[in-house]
């Protein structure tokens, strides 16, 4: 592709996280993703260059491990002309929200990623042309801490996102918490799932956007307040899941297209895209724990129905659920238990500095580095390269807990399809999709500290401000035990 050779203005502002800024193209299915830094803080071209190869090769070599081939879309670096970038960066600069306005796009080194654009369809170029539906989540933690280091047992039985909603209503972040749980959408209980993914559509907070086109029509931008309109929403959806009959407005047709949505959500996560098959897998038994949080909604739902089993169907081993899940069960430690081994890498590297770059705390992100992250054991022989091996995958679960994952749907007639195409079928309707993940930026090594402050404020206020008001006869009502496993996957 010849950027140089497009006009600034056949690009748009697409949005931006807390290191980078993407545009996409208006025509094409790429995006380009540039560094951002704070004023005054502008680094070297060779620091960008750098920085943008570590990202590359860390979604290759080591996230496509966990996750497939078809799943990950690392990019490739291109260099712009600098005119080129200036421009572009005036012109999309009156899009951006306020608050991202502190940091400046990287207009001086003219390095920037290339990447496919993901709200578009992945895998099956014939069907471009056509009307396109991405749903955008950001599922969050699925799994319960099962570290013998917890110190509080209200982490063993709530989940980090139920109790972190409460910090953030305190705080101002959202007006009201969310049902949503992530153990109900990571339990492979449709059921489950269903209320798990109504929930994100009534409170979508930054978990879920919808796109048409490439264009959000449904979800909050930053952390503006986003006013739930299903009806709108269903405005927009009604060609593509009843094209051609009489279902037009009103409540009923509203819920049966949002239905409709969700069902299509729950096959899509529920399948497996991936052709790659694991070789040289390792199974290691790590926990008796959990697969429920006591704060959720649907737990409380069925209390109240005077119900107390909760089912659990399990993830099928090729969904993206699944792959995303074993990821962020890397963090076998805690954070409790991790800052420990933390404080010894840093206690280390302040009496051998020099040994920063071959502990590859920075990179190079290769084979190498992945290879390490195989190592499962978690008895403390007192050694730096065992704490720098927990640290490094607590990085890469703290990472995976915060991916999001990119489901694009398009229509598709009944003679198009084969067992090569995945195919998703509703009732009027069917859909080619792809799935894949986002945001995939290895964590910071130096955010360690402050994830294990925030750890301590967000127990501690739910704890002083939610539990003590809760029926404490909830926390009796759930007696459940499972075996939870750790499936690693050389692929």
């Amino acid at each position: 592709m010849e950027v140089e050779k497009m006009d600034e203005n056949e690009w748009k502002y697409h949005g931006e996280g807390n290191q980078s800024l993407v545009v996409s193209h208006c025509q094409r299915c790429v995006v380009l993703r540039f560094l951002k830094s704070p004023p005054n803080q502008n680094k070297t071209s060779e620091e960008i260059l750098h920085h943008l190869q570590n990202i590359v090769d860390f979604g290759k070599h080591v996230m496509k491990q966990f996750f497939g081939e078809n799943y990950v879309h690392h990019g490739e670096i291109i260099q712009l002309p600098l005119d080129f970038v200036r421009q572009l960066c005036l012109k999309i600069q009156p899009e951006r929200p306020e608050s991202r306005c502190d940091k400046d796009m990287d207009t001086l080194s003219g390095y920037a990623m290339c990447l496919p654009n993901l709200t578009r369809l992945q895998t099956y170029r014939f069907v471009e042309h056509r009307p396109i539906l991405c749903i955008e989540i950001k599922p969050k933690c699925g799994f319960i801490p099962f570290s013998s280091h917890v110190s509080q047992e209200i982490k063993h039985k709530v989940c980090r996102y139920c109790m972190h909603q409460h910090l953030k209503v305190a705080n101002g972040k959202w007006k009201r918490p969310s049902k949503y749980c992530p153990l109900d959408l990571f339990s492979g209980n449709k059921q489950r799932m269903h209320f798990a993914l109504k929930s994100l559509l009534q409170e979508a907070q930054n978990n879920l956007k919808i796109f048409k086109n490439g264009e959000l029509i449904y979800g909050c931008k930053d952390d503006q307040d986003f006013a739930c309109d299903w009806n709108e929403l269903a405005r927009h959806l009604k060609p593509f899941f009843f094209p051609s009959n009489g279902l037009v407005s009103g409540p009923h047709c509203t819920r049966t297209i949002v239905k409709e949505l969700i069902h299509v959500i729950t096959m899509t996560l529920l399948s497996s895209t991936d052709a790659c098959r694991a070789g040289d897998m390792k199974t290691v038994p790590i926990s008796q724990g959990r697969s429920y949080c006591e704060a959720s909604a649907f737990n409380k739902e069925l209390v109240r129905n005077g119900k107390h089993k909760l089912e659990s169907s399990g993830l099928p081993k090729g969904c993206l659920l699944y792959k995303t899940l074993q990821a962020q069960m890397l963090d076998m430690l805690d954070i409790e238990g991790l800052y420990p081994l933390y404080s010894r890498v840093e206690q280390y590297l302040e009496e051998f500095p020099e040994e920063r770059s071959t502990l590859q705390i920075d990179g190079p992100y290769n084979e190498a580095f992945y290879e390490k992250l195989l190592d499962l054991s978690t008895e403390d022989d007192g050694t730096v390269a065992f704490a720098l091996t927990k640290v490094q995958q607590y990085r890469i679960a703290m990472t995976a807990k915060d991916c999001s994952i990119m489901i694009a749907l398009s229509p598709c007639l009944q003679d198009e399809c084969s067992e090569q195409r995945p195919v998703v079928l509703t009732s009027k309707s069917r859909f080619t999709f792809s799935v894949s993940v986002l945001d995939l930026d290895l964590k910071p090594y130096e955010s360690i500290p402050h994830q294990y402050k925030l750890d301590g404020k967000i127990v501690n206020y739910y704890l002083k401000n939610v539990q003590a008001k809760d029926n404490p006869v909830m926390s009796n009502l759930f007696k459940e035990n499972e075996d939870c496993t750790l499936v690693l996957h050389k692929v």
